[in-house]
């Protein structure tokens, strides 16, 4: 899935790598644009590996504390690499995104962290397990990619 990224796009996830973005800036848009910039460039276990490495990193460089309700979350971040791999898959020819902004922009419906609310119940997204493993939606199937 190879693909060009702009300058700006390439100097967002540099820093995002570098983990030199604002916390203040690493807001759910920010994960989005990450997510969209490494499916562009990468199959997705691919893409998932680097955000996962890229969160850990991130979150340990501005002392995010692990816990229940803060830290990574693997449920929550493959699940919504999904949704965003799908729906680039299923609006990328009709509704072509030249920047990770423009993705955001097109696509409000991922704009909302709450989007895995119609996948998953509270208690299968605060699952103990949730946060170290994939754990399957309960209330209905993740898109096909």
């Amino acid at each position: 899935m190879a693909a060009q990224i702009t300058d700006e796009d390439r100097e967002f996830l540099g820093k995002f790598e570098a983990c030199n973005i604002p916390f203040a800036q690493w807001t759910h848009r920010a994960h989005v644009r990450v997510a969209y910039l490494y499916l562009l460039q990468h199959p997705f276990d691919d893409a998932l590996s680097r955000i996962r490495a890229g969160i850990q990193r991130y979150n340990a460089a501005n002392k995010v504390p692990e816990s229940s309700t803060s830290g990574y979350n693997e449920t929550t971040t493959h699940a919504f690499l999904h949704l965003v791999a799908a729906v680039m898959r299923a609006y990328g020819v009709t509704f072509p995104c030249p920047t990770a902004d423009s993705f955001c922009e097109t696509h409000p419906q991922l704009m909302t962290r709450h989007a895995l609310r119609f996948f998953y119940s509270s208690e299968r997204r605060t699952h103990p397990l949730a946060k170290t493993q994939f754990i399957a939606p309960d209330l209905a199937p993740l898109p096909k990619i």
